[in-house]
Formats: C-alpha cells, sequence, structure tokens
C-alpha cells in the first residue's frame, strides 16, 4: 500500500520515531494513522500533498498512487496497476509529461463535433 510508504518517507524526512509523530503533524488521533497501515481507510488527497511535498516525493507521483489505493472494482485496481506498474520501470517523469502534451492538446478538440 502506497499510504505506508508515504508516511515511512514522511517520518525519514523528518527524523519521527513514531506514527503518532505523523498524526499530530496531520492533526488526526494517532489510531488514525494504524487506519491507514491496515487499509481501512484512505488519507485524503490534501494529507497526501503534505506528506509527499515535507518528504521531497512529487506530488503528482503520491495522487496517483493514493487513487490506485482507493480502487474498488476489479477492472479498476487492474488498471491502476498497469498505471502504476509503467510507472515504476519507465520513471514518472515521462508519464507525466506525456500526459501534460496530451492535456494541453484537449483544448483543442472542436467540441461542436460531439452534439
Amino acid at each position: 500500500m502506497y499510504q505506508n510508504q508515504l508516511i515511512d518517507a514522511y517520518k525519514t524526512a523528518k527524523n519521527y520515531i513514531q506514527d503518532k509523530q505523523v498524526a499530530h503533524d496531520l492533526g488526526i488521533p494517532k489510531q488514525r494513522i494504524s487506519e491507514y497501515r491496515n487499509g481501512k481507510r484512505h488519507m485524503s488527497d490534501t494529507q497526501a500533498i503534505f506528506l509527499a511535498e515535507s518528504a521531497n516525493i512529487d506530488p503528482h507521483e503520491a495522487l496517483i498512487f493514493l487513487a490506485a489505493d482507493k480502487a474498488k472494482d476489479v477492472k479498476a485496481q487492474k488498471l491502476w496497476s498497469d498505471i502504476t506498474a509503467k510507472l515504476s520501470n519507465q520513471g514518472f517523469r515521462g508519464l507525466v509529461l506525456g500526459l501534460t502534451g496530451f492535456l494541453a492538446l484537449t483544448p483543442t478538440i472542436n467540441l461542436s463535433i460531439l452534439s
């Protein structure tokens, strides 16, 4: 689960020993971290961004991997698994550049053809 990696990276960056220190920084009860680690809950995007930025992890990467963790549908899990495998194999930066290029072209689509 990516949440565990994110929490651990934050703890390392802050030289923390206990999860309750992370909970304090996030302003949440200490048992919430345990729920994140066990997969009973998922952290919010805001929390993931905070932890990622503090641990010098690209927040885009954090949100993508967090979304993969949240997938409930079997097909969605498979698709997210494929995406995250590509991220791991090809490097995250290449995918971001590709997505950015694709999104940059999106506004040029003539929406009148959709009506």
